[in-house]
């Protein structure tokens, strides 16, 4: 970063992966079509939870790549001034509930096939599963590295790694009934699957509804922010700091801080900046300089350098 003092528009994490969602949504699209008839011609629970939990990648799938669509192509206007990008945060919390329900959904089944398990096609269940799992390894790796940057991604990786799991429990499930009257294997692994999905969809909530109330960012360690910006020099206070996330990759914050003398305030402006960039990952930051004579309630709570 130069001393000039410029505004870069920003880029979502997501946006840099929006191709390879494209072509994830295109091949789970294409085999839920298979795996449901395939389930509902068998009985399976294992390829019909399966199929419920490709849905919801297409559901989920289609609501990432539409939010940041919207978020990349929403302009900011007098009344959006961070434009559209918490859209993205907003269908991640759509695919936390999404996939919560599914979960739910198939523990219930499972427990009731327990009860009375049903008749099922062991050959079907085997050809067909292998298929899921085939597509679904494909959509996890162009997926994964976009859900280490976005939490948008995150969400539709998690909807992945599920059916991914719902796909291999199949391929199991049908072996086995290839081989043996052991029908119970089929909701045995729905549970195990509903078991495994639902502790990360809660994670993934959790994640979502802490961007949306604004909280700071777990990586941000708060207190070492305000001893960085109140250890300039000619710095004599900081106050009203606030850091929050606008969407995956895009740390947000502003803050005063009281000079020592006027004369300080361009070189306190960009090392106040450099701090937030370079120690604390906070890219875009507004950072207001109260002179020496301003006077103010906010002050009252200002912390002086050691």
């Amino acid at each position: 970063m130069s001393r000039d003092h410029q505004h870069a528009p920003p880029v979502s994490a997501g946006g840099r992966h929006r191709r390879a969602l494209v072509w994830s949504l295109a091949l789970l699209l294409a085999f839920f079509v298979v795996e449901l008839v395939a389930g509902l011609l068998t009985g399976s629970l294992a390829l019909l939870s399966d199929a419920g939990h490709m849905l919801t990648d297409v559901l989920g799938l289609g609501m990432a790549l539409a939010a940041i669509q919207v978020a990349m192509g929403g302009s900011r206007s007098d009344q959006r001034t961070f434009g559209l990008y918490r859209l993205e945060i907003l269908a991640a919390l759509a695919n936390a509930v999404l996939l919560f329900g599914v979960a739910i959904w198939v523990l219930v089944e499972a427990v009731s096939r327990l009860l009375d398990p049903p008749e099922l096609s062991g050959g079907t269940v085997l050809w067909v599963a292998l298929g899921g799992l085939v597509v679904n390894l494909v959509v996890f790796r162009l997926l994964h590295a976009g859900s280490r940057e976005s939490l948008n991604l995150e969400g539709a990786y998690l909807e992945v790694l599920a059916d991914l799991l719902g796909s291999l429990a199949a391929v199991v499930t049908g072996l086995v009934l290839v081989f043996t009257d052991f029908t119970l294997v089929d909701p045995l692994f729905g549970i195990a699957i509903g078991l495994f999905v639902l502790p990360r969809t809660w994670m993934l909530g959790r994640k979502a509804l802490r961007v949306l109330v604004q909280a700071a960012p777990e990586h941000v360690d708060m207190p070492a922010v305000t001893r960085d910006l109140a250890g300039i020099d000619d710095v004599v206070g900081v106050h009203d700091l606030h850091v929050w996330t606008l969407t995956s990759g895009m740390e947000v914050a502003s803050v005063h801080l009281s000079l020592a003398h006027v004369g300080a305030s361009h070189d306190v402006l960009h090392d106040a900046q450099d701090i937030l960039r370079d120690r604390h990952g906070i890219g875009h930051a507004t950072v207001q300089l109260d002179p020496p004579d301003h006077a103010g309630d906010a002050c009252d709570d200002c912390l002086a350098p050691a």
